[in-house]
């Protein structure tokens, strides 16, 4: 299965390919700051799973820590994905494939939470152990 999406202006398409490997929402400071919302919603996916379909001459990218290579469209400013080397995934925004049947597991960083979410998913203090973080969870 093949989902396809793309900025806030077109320019840019994406197109990705299969199952991501986890969903969920990450509460920290810099996913609620690049995300304008005081969550974010995210799908993580192998690299090989996603390409960029056009528009790869506008696509910039800003990396704030080695942890998150932000990527945009360099025309309209619209959010594409987020590449996270030291975890060998790729992050794109739940809203930018609209097709994907968005079923998140998790909450990450929910310590950095402002808006507290009462949904029965674990919540996790930081990251997942195997994603270098403590792996503890934290009350709803």
């Amino acid at each position: 299965m093949a989902h396809f999406g793309s900025c806030f202006c077109g320019e840019v398409t994406i197109e990705a390919s299969g199952e991501p490997e986890a969903m969920g929402y990450c509460h920290c400071a810099s996913c609620r700051s690049w995300s304008g919302g005081p969550v974010n919603a995210f799908s993580l996916w192998k690299p090989e799973a996603v390409k960029v379909t056009s528009g790869a001459e506008s696509l910039s990218t800003y990396a704030k820590t080695p942890m998150s290579e932000r990527q945009y469209c360099s025309k309209c400013g619209g959010h594409v994905m987020a590449n996270h080397p030291p975890l060998g995934l790729v992050d794109v925004f739940a809203a930018t494939i609209p097709s994907l049947d968005f079923k998140p597991v998790v909450h990450v960083n929910y310590a950095e939470s402002v808006l507290r979410i009462k949904d029965g998913l674990p919540k996790l203090k930081d990251f997942p152990a195997e994603f270098g973080g403590s792996g503890e969870a934290t009350p709803e």
